[in-house]
């Protein structure tokens, strides 16, 4: 039994995890059950994932978030983009490994597709499906689905009655035209995907069929790849607002409006059109500028360095002096991304003496990854044109304190901090009530954003001398300095 414009029952599929949750009208989230999923790294570069355990996960989580919150209206599904599953449509058994988001064992196919004027990125899906056909059905003669992660959630959660995804998702996958009214059929021709493979079209926020899988059979309203979800968690609905995601990387997302952003795959100075979401078959396009590494780098200190003990404490260490003392830290450690796409390029600290200790360390690499964000915020205002005044951030980053400051200084704006770390529930539910009645229209969602803090700027931080750093950085492994996607 389904409630009319009330609770939304939420999905979120994380890189590391599965979160169900119920967004209440009041846009409170409670109900939260979540079960760890990790992907597995069989040799270096390659990324794998149970596609089955996910989906396992997914149905757990639903099921126990709807026992304890429920009755609900609808649900929403919130995904990683681009991870790539095929499987067989008669069994709904994948023909093999999940291939992440991260995987690169199609980085030489991009290379040679480039070469014959066709351009793709390794962490796209377009090359990553036409490997798992290759390894599956090499004569094409199979019935088989492809899906990214909304897709394969949506067909467990209908119970195999839908293959679908939406614009959102499939808009990062390199196999959409280039206006996302469909799937581009020369390139489909070219990577020998067929049509027959490929799922159905539909809205980010509306009613797509029924989720069969869970008691009352609530209607699956909608479907939003994460940094859109966030974007939209975020109350970031209107044209020039936007928000940054501080994870394991980082992701500033800019709502645009309904004309699409002017370049093809990339602006001058480093950012990708987007699909922001599709609503009452109406578009609405956004920008997204990428940092390779955010939270990596604090993992980096934790793990591997030693520096800290949790996460948590650089917070209490970096505050434990004012400032680095002339230490610079570019935290390249994946390489660099906007504005400048340098896959060879590699972390570095610069300005250690003798009397460098590890609250200065630690603050640098902090600052570091402030520095990176007023990089995103900077590369977004050049190619779109508007300006930005103010943030909104979320992600695991965005509870640190001396992080958000150092942002805020780097940036010289207000830092606007999510109630909702991970903003992507909130944006799910949001658009999955839309569908629904439990909202009424973009203003009544922009209208329950609530900031947990408003950090304002304290001082300036140097960007010119962060500029110089950069320079040093960049290049490292020419090689790999070389390539471009």
């Amino acid at each position: 039994m389904t409630e009319q414009g009330g609770s939304i029952l939420v999905v979120d599929v994380g890189t590391s995890g599965v979160r169900g949750a119920v967004v209440q009208p009041d846009a409170s989230v409670g109900s939260v059950h979540y079960r760890q999923v990790l992907p597995s790294s069989p040799a270096p570069g390659l990324v794998e994932f149970d596609a089955t355990a996910m989906a396992d996960a997914a149905l757990d989580v639903a099921r126990a978030a709807l026992a304890e919150g429920g009755p609900v209206a609808a649900v929403g599904v919130s995904n990683q983009r681009a991870s790539t599953v095929v499987w067989e449509r008669s069994t709904g058994e994948p023909v093999g490994p999940g291939l992440g988001w991260q995987d690169l064992r199609t980085v030489g196919a991009c290379l040679v597709w480039q070469s014959q004027g066709l351009r793709f990125a390794p962490n796209e899906s377009a090359t990553k499906v036409a490997h798992l056909l290759d390894e599956a059905d090499p004569e094409r003669t199979r019935d088989l689905c492809f899906g990214t992660v909304d897709s394969w959630i949506a067909w467990h959660l209908s119970g195999g009655q839908l293959h679908v995804t939406d614009v959102s998702n499939a808009a990062v996958t390199g196999l959409i035209s280039g206006d996302a009214s469909g799937w581009d059929a020369a390139v489909l021709d070219a990577l020998r995907v067929p049509e027959s493979v490929m799922p159905a079209l539909v809205d980010t926020s509306g009613i797509v069929g029924p989720a069969r899988a869970l008691p009352g059979a609530p209607p699956l309203a909608a479907l939003a790849g994460d940094q859109q979800a966030s974007l939209v968690g975020q109350g970031c609905v209107h044209p020039g607002m936007a928000k940054i995601t501080f994870g394991t990387g980082g992701m500033l997302d800019m709502c645009i409006g309904p004309d699409r952003p002017a370049f093809d795959r990339q602006g001058k100075h480093g950012t990708f059109p987007i699909v922001a979401w599709r609503r009452d078959g109406e578009l609405v396009w956004g920008v997204e500028a990428v940092m390779l590494a955010a939270g990596t780098n604090v993992e980096w200190l934790r793990d591997d360095l030693g520096l800290i003990a949790t996460a948590e404490e650089s917070h209490d260490v970096a505050a434990a002096c004012e400032t680095t003392d002339g230490v610079m830290y570019v935290p390249a450690l994946l390489g660099l991304g906007t504005p400048r796409w340098d896959y060879g390029a590699r972390g570095t600290l610069l300005g250690i003496t003798r009397g460098t200790g590890r609250c200065e360390l630690v603050r640098a690499v902090l600052e570091g990854v402030a520095h990176r964000g007023a990089d995103l915020v900077e590369a977004t205002e050049a190619d779109t044109g508007l300006a930005m005044p103010r943030l909104r951030v979320d992600g695991g980053m965005s509870a640190n304190a001396t992080f958000v400051q150092a942002l805020a200084d780097a940036t010289g704006r207000a830092v606007e901090v999510s109630p909702e770390r991970e903003a992507t529930t909130l944006g799910a539910g949001y658009l999955a009530g839309l569908a629904v009645g439990t909202w009424s229209g973009w203003d009544d969602v922009a209208g329950h954003w609530r900031p947990a803090t408003v950090v304002e700027p304290a001082r300036a931080l140097d960007r010119a001398r962060w500029r110089e750093a950069v320079e040093r950085a960049a290049g490292w492994e020419p090689d790999l300095s070389a390539i471009s996607f």
